[in-house]
């Protein structure tokens, strides 16, 4: 309860309101999507490896497509990486998603833990996370 406290007393501090487009809840979602989205992106194109031929990267970053997804504190406008053979299939913000229910809570709780951005990113972006090994 006290880091929600903190929260709308800083967005009330820097005149910004908590939830809703351009809120704070909604950059800080932003921030740490936009993040795990480039980490799994990072995680694909370690997998595709090197063309041994050439020695060239076998994928590569391809630019970004914007993209809103609805979530609890509103509507959230995101850059999300695209790979140039186009095989990257996003597990955090699943292709065709308009939706992210239940995201928020756990940023909230990770961030309340003292967690930045970064880290959140880091976690979520984890093969465990998505049921992996």
């Amino acid at each position: 309860m006290e880091f929600a406290q903190q929260l709308v007393e800083r967005a009330k501090a820097d005149g910004v309101s908590l939830v809703g487009p351009g809120g704070l809840l909604a950059g800080i979602t932003r921030t740490v999507l936009e993040s795990a989205l480039d980490a799994e992106l990072d995680a694909h194109l370690d997998e595709a490896g090197v063309d041994e031929e050439s020695g060239r990267r076998a994928n590569i970053r391809n630019g970004h497509g914007a993209k809103t997804v609805q979530t609890e504190v509103g509507p959230v406008r995101i850059q999300v990486p695209r790979d140039r053979a186009g095989s990257f299939t996003p597990r955090i913000v699943p292709k065709h998603a308009r939706r992210l229910d239940g995201f928020n809570e756990a940023i909230l709780s990770l961030y309340a833990k003292g967690l930045t951005t970064g880290e959140i990113s880091a976690h979520l972006s984890h093969p465990r996370f998505h049921g992996g090994s």
